[in-house]
């Protein structure tokens, strides 16, 4: 695929409201999106997309795309490759604060210390995913 087609990496979040860790992952794709890497991402919006969102999953198929997954469930990445294309790259963040060795995040609506640490941790991820993804595009990164 010519490199002007990939110019922006997709992004679909969790949208699970029961655990905090579906927060973490909704407000870090929001910190990637807004902040960290503004001109290279889009969101994917998972429910428009997994209710049959023809522009969000035509996106997929051509573009690379990272899912970011509260639990391992993974229905973010579960959904992508269903309906359009393995993703790219795949983070969860359960896995994210056990590496980093934090406590499960608590709150829902208002996340605790715990929480707000993964939130960066899973962004600065994402971020360097961006990065590798439209600097080579071969294949998953690291």
């Amino acid at each position: 695929m010519p490199s002007a087609v990939k110019a922006k990496v997709g992004i679909v979040s969790c949208s699970g409201e029961e655990i905090a860790e579906g927060t973490v992952a909704r407000l870090a794709t929001l910190k990637v999106l807004h902040e960290l890497r503004p001109t290279k991402t889009v969101t994917i919006c998972l429910p428009l997309f997994l209710a049959g969102g023809d522009q969000d999953r035509e996106f997929a198929r051509h573009h690379p795309t990272i899912t970011v997954d509260g639990c391992d469930q993974r229905c973010a990445a579960r959904g992508t490759e269903m309906y359009s294309a393995r993703p790219a790259a795949s983070i969860v963040v359960a896995h994210v604060a056990a590496a980093a060795g934090l406590p499960r995040p608590e709150g829902r609506r208002c996340l605790d210390d715990a929480g707000k640490r993964v939130v960066t941790l899973v962004a600065e991820r994402m971020a360097r995913l961006v990065d590798e993804l439209l600097d080579d595009g071969q294949g998953p990164p690291r």
